[in-house]
């Protein structure tokens, strides 16, 4: 009986975990309709973004050796000028590095990353590799509510970050520019923007919902657009080799 109720009871979480995330993937492979990417390395960048959450779970752990390891929401009670920078500096940093490294070292690899958008779509599956470990990692902590919230809210907040540094890097890659300094930007303009979210979500509870969707509704109003350019564009180039 006990062994049915925790089934009935994960699985009343499992479900709004993995929907967001095969919804996003779909809606990612569609959006890349005109040269789209092989299902293995999407699948793989998926795999990645699962391996950048403990890579970043690694880094949290080393700074714990160092004392620089702090809990958010106790800063966010006694301290919420420190819990901004730990937020911008820690947070931020260590989830979009995690998943940027693989990125540079194995994505730009792959001779299928031909075109702008690719940067959105690999670094997009990332993102909803590492939403879906830290989805599952919060359900012993979070609330029925709390869980399907999150399920909904991390796979998207993720793509959003993720888009800006696979988008800038993406393209500096294919224009054969350096990428130290492209990477180093868009993590400082990411990291910043990560923990800002983190910030709001963290110490400003009540206001939280609607400045979090503002931001977030800024990022996705980009993004859309973007894409929409970028559709174009592609389109175009088809047109004239046809």
């Amino acid at each position: 009986m006990l062994r049915t109720y925790c089934g009935m009871h994960y699985s009343m979480y499992v479900a709004p975990v993995l929907m967001p995330v095969l919804f996003w993937a779909g809606y990612h492979y569609y959006k890349d309709r005109h040269l789209p990417e092989p299902l293995g390395h999407l699948l793989l960048a998926f795999t990645l973004g699962i391996v950048a959450f403990w890579l970043g779970k690694l880094m949290y752990v080393g700074l714990g050796y160092v004392d620089l390891r702090y809990d958010a929401y106790l800063l966010a009670d006694r301290n919420p000028v420190g819990l901004f920078f730990y937020a911008v500096l820690v947070i931020g940093v260590i989830e979009e590095l995690a998943k940027m490294v693989f990125f540079l070292l194995i994505i730009l690899r792959f001779k299928e990353f031909d075109e702008p958008i690719d940067g959105i779509v690999y670094a997009s599956f990332i993102a909803l590799g590492f939403a879906t470990m830290e989805n599952i990692q919060y359900l012993q902590f979070v609330s029925g509510i709390e869980a399907i919230a999150r399920g909904f809210a991390g796979p998207l907040v993720h793509i959003l970050f993720a888009s800006i540094w696979g988008f800038y890097i993406g393209l500096a890659h294919l224009q054969g520019k350096a990428l130290l300094g492209t990477a180093l930007g868009a993590l400082a303009i990411t990291a910043l923007l990560h923990g800002i979210y983190d910030f709001v979500a963290i110490a400003l509870p009540v206001t939280a919902l609607p400045a979090s969707a503002l931001l977030m509704l800024g990022i996705w109003m980009w993004r859309m657009y973007l894409i929409r350019d970028l559709h174009s564009e592609a389109q175009a180039d088809l047109s004239s080799v046809d």
